[in-house]
């Protein structure tokens, strides 16, 4: 992402652009394609090799009731229907300024932008689905590039989107973002413990024993009527984590994050838990599931009980938890923070996928964006400490 802040452009009315008589696809207000609701949205994700959570109906719910109201009333889907009429891929999308390796640009990308953090995203699409016709659907769209992040490292539906924005005349490439740390989780926490170092794992048992040794432990849930209350714990302990720092300071994140806790909640998908030591709080952790994955996406504690690491201590009942229930997966999602290096070593990485047009202006930003990507540049950006 650029680091500057996007400016919106007015989309253009909805058009339906039929496709060689297989397809009709039609661009609508997002508001439009997010009434389709869970049941419809979400079965073209299962399709996916791996359902994200970020690409959900409720992320995208919830980011309607969190964004800027000029950014919901701009973005738009493109709905794509089989000759039966059945729906066969979703492509929301938002058309905004923004600038490319340091020249204004206007852009195409997922509508619901990086509000969040969303990782490994791809496109909601049945197998089936004509790509071709969805992807004529933006030909008349005033975009300079298509620049979509977060992409997952296994996307089979944007591989087959990229495919056919090639067949249209475009360009498109492909580069590496953030890591995303994961754990393959064993049948059992033993087994998990096993994997460790011996000191690793003499250190998670000698902290567990010892904080429940020496005070009152209790793992408490939240969720339904007690939503609220967790919020509030993880943001003020998050806080506190980061010394008055932390994701939860901007208000679109907050609102984001309550809508959709409230729609995992109803869904039995939110992990939202404190530790409480001694009557009160001491961290808190907040994930989601979705498949045979569990997403950890922020915690908080209490620096008062660093020395007894109580954040260590949550995170491994968290895994054991997600053991014991049948979940495959651990995902830490971006960022390599030093405390998830202590749970695995693994990792995948998000990609950014940016399309060019074939006109004078697409040759221009592809030069800067190879420029950008050269080793001397490279080089230089690391002496210099200069972001691009």
């Amino acid at each position: 992402m650029s680091g500057v802040r996007a400016s919106t452009l007015v989309p253009p009315q909805p058009t339906a652009v039929p496709h060689a008589a297989s397809a009709e696809a039609v661009r609508v207000p997002l508001a439009e394609a997010v009434a389709l609701g869970p049941g419809v949205w979400d079965g073209l994700l299962a399709e996916g090799e791996g359902s994200s959570p970020f690409m959900t109906w409720a992320w995208h719910r919830a980011w309607t009731t969190a964004a800027a109201q000029e950014d919901v009333a701009a973005s738009q889907a493109v709905v794509l229907r089989s000759t039966t009429g059945e729906l066969d891929a979703l492509f929301p999308f938002r058309l905004h300024r923004t600038r490319f390796r340091g020249a204004p640009v206007s852009a195409l990308g997922w509508a619901i932008g990086d509000l969040g953090c969303p990782d490994h995203l791809d496109l909601p699409a049945s197998r089936a689905a004509d790509l071709d016709a969805l992807v004529a659907a933006l030909k008349d769209v005033p975009w300079e590039i298509i620049r979509l992040g977060s992409v997952a490292e296994r996307a089979p539906h944007m591989e087959r989107f990229c495919a056919a924005c090639v067949r249209q005349g475009w360009r498109v490439q492909r580069a590496p973002l953030w890591p995303c740390p994961y754990l393959d989780l064993p049948e059992t926490w033993e087994a998990y413990l096993s994997t460790l170092s011996p000191h690793g794992r003499h250190a998670i048992r000698r902290k567990e024993r010892k904080l429940w040794k020496e005070h009152a432990v209790v793992l408490t849930d939240y969720g339904g009527g007690r939503l609220d209350e967790g919020l509030e714990h993880l943001q003020r302990l998050h806080t506190l984590r980061w010394d008055g720092g932390g994701v939860f300071r901007d208000p679109g994140v907050e609102r984001l994050h309550r809508a959709f806790a409230t729609a995992l909640a109803e869904r039995d998908q939110l992990w939202l838990s404190t530790l409480d030591v001694d009557g009160a709080p001491a961290a808190a952790w907040y994930g989601f599931s979705l498949g045979d994955t569990v997403y950890h996406y922020q915690c908080g504690r209490d620096p008062r009980w660093e020395r007894d690491r109580v954040g260590t201590v949550l995170q491994g009942l968290m895994i054991r938890r997600a053991i014991e229930r049948g979940y495959r997966r651990l995902d830490f999602l971006r960022g390599e923070e030093a405390y998830k290096a202590e749970w695995t070593l693994t990792s995948r990485r998000c990609y950014e996928v940016v399309v060019f047009r074939p006109d004078w202006r697409g040759v221009v930003l592809r030069g800067l964006d190879w420029i950008a990507h050269h080793p001397l540049t490279q080089r230089l950006r690391g002496k210099r400490g200069v972001r691009m």
